[in-house]
């Protein structure tokens, strides 16, 4: 009985967590931290089915759609690329963005392993 009550508050607990997260479209422009991935992850599949290539201007975001094209604009020098949203993550609660290697060198130096951003949503 104990179990079945604990599990139940463990769902509801994650179904309103989930719920959180939910991109809010009026909030147009957001700031955060964005990384890279490591080059390990070439050849590897993405959450959307693409196989990844950190040679593209590809990022992953916890729940902006598949196929969103996305301005990411390094707030320490200005400098902006656009990239397509093909995969889920970062799973930290500090970054919005995990960037393939070519995205961020676009915008950062990639000796760094994270820079602060601001993204939007390009329509």
């Amino acid at each position: 009985m104990m179990k079945r009550f604990i599990l139940v508050i463990i769902m509801m607990i994650s179904t309103f967590g989930i719920y959180s997260f939910k991109y809010n479209a009026a909030d147009a422009k957001k700031t955060s931290y964005a990384s890279y991935y490591h080059d390990k992850f070439n050849g590897r599949k993405t959450a959307s089915g693409d196989v990844f290539d950190n040679s593209k201007l590809t990022a992953a975001h916890r729940t902006i759609p598949f196929g969103t094209e996305v301005k990411v604009t390094n707030l320490n020098n200005g400098k902006e690329v656009i990239v397509v949203i093909n995969d889920r993550g970062p799973f930290h609660s500090s970054r919005a963005l995990d960037m393939s290697k070519a995205a961020f060198d676009e915008i950062g130096d990639v000796d760094h392993g994270t820079i602060p951003v601001e993204f939007e949503i390009v329509d």
